[in-house]
């Protein structure tokens, strides 16, 4: 029992990571971006072929997805999202646009892994890094689990209270709001957006890698998967809400894990759609959102 409920708290930590930089974007400078999942496996096959070629350690590999999942955040937000939202009539419309536009700009990285990789299994396996695991009352811990609860709860907690008690998250907050108020209180929205992307696409990275390391591979589809888990967590806990978005990864993982002991396990893929519909129709907010929430 004690090991199923750390099982699960390590998903639940891997889904804060993932969903934490997608609930960011989404509930500040309103993109909904649907190449998060891309980002998250792109990152890390990027560290996936340098490893193929420097056996690198853990912290390495960490830094280089991180690296490479801002910088691929970046530049979408530079050379598509920004343009889109320039260029719509309406913030509707534009909204709209980013939404395809993620949908397409996904499917390229995805193409290239695939292509390079044949659609199997790729991990870290030629890199200087080893499992370690202890037994604690019973209980089975590896050195890669103890990793992923101290990032996922230690990013997730810090970045609510960053967003709750700086300046510069008040200034997100107040896009996520009222982005024409907030345009006349002189923030420059271009500058927090890319700085959001940026932190938004480390996150994917960081998630992309310590997933890999914990399952030791993924495939080039894994982020697609993890995307609508993270759609159902962002409105379980509620848009805009970065403590919501804990909550909802951790209800998520456990529902999952519930379903997994008390069936064979097809159920599994389909807790998230039916998390999502129950809020939906209970509380369409989120548990921790709010009734209204304006967004560019």
């Amino acid at each position: 029992m004690v090991q199923d409920l750390l099982n699960a708290t390590t998903l639940a930590s891997i889904y804060v990571l993932f969903a934490l930089g997608m609930s960011l974007v989404w509930g500040t400078i309103g993109i909904l971006n649907f190449a998060h999942g891309s980002i998250f496996m792109f990152s890390a096959f990027i560290a996936y072929l340098v490893v193929q070629q420097i056996p690198l350690g853990m912290p390495a590999v960490i830094v280089i997805a991180m690296v490479s999942g801002a910088l691929i955040a970046v530049a979408m937000q530079y050379l598509v999202f920004q343009p889109i939202m320039k260029k719509a009539k309406n913030p509707h419309a534009g909204e709209l646009q980013l939404v395809i536009g993620g949908i397409g700009l996904s499917a390229i990285p995805i193409s290239f892994a695939q292509r390079s990789t044949l659609s199997n299994p790729f991990g870290f396996s030629a890199g200087s890094f080893e499992t370690q695991a202890y037994t604690i009352g019973g209980v089975i811990i590896t050195n890669v689990m103890i990793i992923i609860l101290i990032a996922g709860l230690g990013l997730g907690v810090g970045t609510a209270l960053w967003i709750r008690n700086s300046k510069k998250g008040l200034e997100l907050r107040a896009l996520g709001v009222d982005p024409e108020v907030s345009a006349m209180m002189g923030i420059d929205r271009p500058k927090l957006a890319l700085a959001t992307m940026l932190y938004s696409g480390a996150l994917a990275g960081l998630a992309g890698a310590l997933l890999t390391y914990y399952f030791n591979s993924i495939t080039s589809e894994s982020g697609d998967t993890l995307l609508l888990k993270a759609f159902a967590i962002i409105i379980l806990g509620g848009v805009g809400s970065i403590f919501g978005v804990i909550l909802g990864s951790f209800i998520l993982a456990f529902a999952e894990f519930a379903v997994l002991l008390y069936t064979n396990g097809s159920w599994v893929t389909a807790v998230s759609f039916g998390l999502l519909f129950l809020i939906l129709l209970i509380r369409p907010q989120g548990i921790l959102g709010k009734k209204e929430v304006r967004r560019t």
